[in-house]
């Protein structure tokens, strides 16, 4: 079996359930990006992307062989979006890198007229997902619906160097590990328990960056 194969279709068990390995691998990208993405280095959104093209073979297997019963089409939809976003947030950080910043991006709160808009993008984003996953036949989706808006959201406040991303991620893993344990998908529910530990370390971490940065940025001189 050439490697392609093996990644495709191979299988292991665990409690009891068939997995697939392309699950595990691409959960190991995703965490890989999350690595990168605290260190704020522009690697982050490739190697996301590779773990967004296989997880979403993951999720849908009405359209790809997998073991598990269930579709979660809001998890998939999710690596749609994250390959989207990822490219958006390659392109920007790559391009405060190549002016010469230091890091590819300056972490920062977001403003409050920031925060309101993204709580406004929520709720319209909730209600599309809702509907739309619902009529796809998604399993849970409610919860499925809650995960992809926040998953949206979070990559693009990350594109944009947002603190607050590392909190909207913890919400979204308090929500999918339990959606992703009722469904079979083990190592994903695995990773998103990770994810969150990470996510709060993540989190301390921008905020002390943010805290630094400002003090050693100077303010502008005003000019009278």
């Amino acid at each position: 079996m050439n490697p392609i194969d093996w990644l495709l279709h191979s299988e292991v068990v665990i409690a009891g359930s068939a997995v697939l390995v392309r699950e595990i691998v691409g959960n190991v990208f995703g965490l890989a990006s999350a690595l990168f993405g605290m260190r704020r280095r522009v690697a982050a959104w490739p190697v996301g992307i590779v773990g967004n093209v296989l997880l979403f073979t993951v999720f849908v297997g009405g359209i790809f062989d997998t073991p598990q019963d269930k579709d979660l089409w809001g998890q998939a939809g999710r690596q749609v979006f994250f390959a989207l976003v990822s490219l958006y947030g390659w392109y920007r950080w790559y391009q405060t890198r190549h002016h010469g910043a230091a890091a590819a991006v300056q972490p920062r709160w977001a403003t409050t007229r920031e925060r309101l808009e993204l709580l406004g993008i929520a709720v319209v984003l909730y209600a599309i997902s809702y509907v739309v996953l619902r009529e796809l036949g998604s399993w849970g989706p409610q919860w499925d619906a809650w995960i992809l808006t926040g998953s949206i959201l979070a990559t693009y406040g990350m594109a944009r160097g947002f603190v607050e991303f590392w909190l909207i991620w913890i919400a979204v893993d308090v929500v999918g590990v339990p959606l992703l344990l009722q469904s079979g998908f083990y190592p994903s529910a695995t990773m998103y328990i990770v994810y969150g530990l990470f996510c709060v370390v993540g989190f301390a971490s921008w905020w002390r960056i943010q805290n630094r940065e400002r003090v050693e940025t100077p303010e502008p001189a005003v000019v009278g």
